[in-house]
């Protein structure tokens, strides 16, 4: 019996994970305008206390039901862990850029992170990066910088922050991916959940306000939302390649755009609009060069090790049939 190739099957649904990605950017920038409000209010710490824990209950609720205590079998405790500590700083880091600065720059200089994700995967993951991935990347992150205009008034505390959950956040991103090969979508949110909920039970010390029942409302909308929309862009990276999907972040750009302006009153510039419309067709034209790619018949030679190895899924000859091996390009 030949092996079953499980990086085929996935590049084989890279659209439904970037809808899972695109929906997660919905849900995510409704979690961050939450934030952003209620940090003017409340200590960081707490802010990511109740986020979080109300995110744990959410996903406890959709996976508990369906998987049961099967969900928290593995054997890859200390990854999980790491993989939640680097979540926890990313959202501490990102949740002190929301207090510092706008809503619309915080994301935008977070989206250095796609930039980050793919060093890692070519690093890490051992995927094959092609110049049309590198060049859909760059032009978005030049969108980016169109946004911030460094020089004038973007590199501050605040920014610092921001790009520190870029690279923390990237970070995240390949470790769900490798991991996927072993674990669950539902094993590794609920794992991370609970480590990043653990994490910010020890900020509470250095800062709590007991808040009032409209606000505790809204850290709980908050945190439901970000548990779900959490599920959903692991999901997303468990079906594709990080390089694929991350990108599309760039969409949180333009919710936040939108909810700056509904809320704060921030109105976009010539710079945000032109660098908003850049980052997005960075990750439309990435779509567009993975749908051709994933079209065309795999040009590798046929040979006795392939046929063995490939059973009957192209680009299966990628990977080798052992524990964990690298990804293959997506």
């Amino acid at each position: 019996m030949t092996a079953l190739d499980p990086t085929g099957a996935r590049r084989n649904q890279i659209p439904r994970g970037i809808a899972y990605m695109v929906a997660s950017t919905v849900l995510f920038a409704g979690v961050n305008a939450i934030v952003k409000w209620e940090v003017a209010i409340y200590p960081v710490g707490e802010v990511a206390f109740y986020r979080a824990l109300f995110a744990l209950v959410a996903v406890s609720v959709v996976i508990l039901p369906k998987s049961g205590i099967a969900v928290f079998r593995t054997r890859r405790y200390l990854a999980h862990l790491q993989r939640g500590v680097s979540q926890f700083g990313s959202m501490t880091c990102m949740f002190f850029a929301f207090s510092l600065m706008s809503l619309g720059s915080a994301v935008a200089i977070s989206f250095a992170a796609p930039l980050f994700t793919t060093l890692l995967s070519a690093v890490i993951l051992k995927e094959r990066v092609g110049p049309h991935r590198w060049s859909a990347l760059a032009v978005g992150f030049v969108g980016v910088l169109i946004v911030t205009e460094p020089g004038r008034s973007t590199f501050q505390l605040g920014a610092f922050f921001a790009l520190a959950n870029a690279v923390l956040i990237s970070s995240v991103a390949v470790a769900i991916r490798r991991m996927s090969l072993t674990e669950s979508t539902e094993t590794l949110t609920i794992y991370q959940m609970i480590v990043i909920t653990v994490c910010t039970l020890f900020l509470l010390p250095f800062g709590f306000k007991s808040p009032t029942w409209p606000d505790a409302s809204a850290l709980a909308l908050a945190g439901i939302g970000n548990g779900v929309a959490q599920y959903w862009w692991t999901r997303a990276l468990t079906l594709a390649p990080p390089s694929a999907v991350v990108p599309f972040n760039y969409l949180s750009l333009v919710w936040a755009t939108i909810l700056g302006f509904a809320v704060w009153g921030d109105l976009p510039t010539t710079h945000l609009l032109l660098g908003a419309a850049v980052v997005v067709g960075s990750g439309l034209y990435l779509l567009w060069r993975e749908t051709l790619r994933r079209s065309r018949p795999p040009r590798m030679p046929i040979t006795p090790n392939r046929l063995f190895r490939e059973s009957g899924n192209p680009g299966a000859s990628d990977v080798p049939v052992v524990p964990e091996p690298p990804l293959s390009r997506g």
